[in-house]
C-alpha cells in the first residue's frame, strides 16, 4: 500500500492526549486519522462530540438565540447571498 504524509499543526498536549487515547483503544494515532479521513470521504459528514460544557458567555448567547427563535425574531431564509446582502443593506445592518 502506498502512503502519503500529512502534516498537521496541533498543540503538543493535544497530540500527547490523542496518542494516549488511541493507544488505550489499541490503535495508532495515524490509523485513527486515516480511518477518519476515509469516513469523511465516504459520508461527506463531519461529527464532533464535546465533553466540555459551553462557557457561561456561550450559554447566555445560546439562551438568547433560543428565545429569539421562540419569539419569531429571526431573519428570513434567503435563496442567494445576493438576497441576504440586500436584506442587510435594507435594514442598515
Amino acid at each position: 500500500m502506498q502512503t502519503a504524509v500529512i502534516n498537521i499543526k496541533t498543540e503538543p498536549e493535544t497530540k500527547k492526549k490523542a496518542q494516549k487515547v488511541a493507544k488505550n483503544l489499541g490503535f495508532s494515532l495515524s490509523s485513527l486519522i486515516d480511518g477518519y479521513l476515509r469516513h469523511l470521504i465516504r459520508t461527506k459528514e463531519v461529527h464532533f462530540s464535546l465533553e466540555e460544557r459551553p462557557n457561561a458567555y456561550l450559554r447566555s448567547i445560546m439562551k438568547q438565540a433560543k428565545e429569539n427563535y421562540r419569539k419569531g425574531n429571526t431573519s428570513p431564509a434567503f435563496k442567494s447571498a445576493k438576497d441576504a446582502i440586500k436584506y442587510l443593506e435594507d435594514h442598515e445592518i
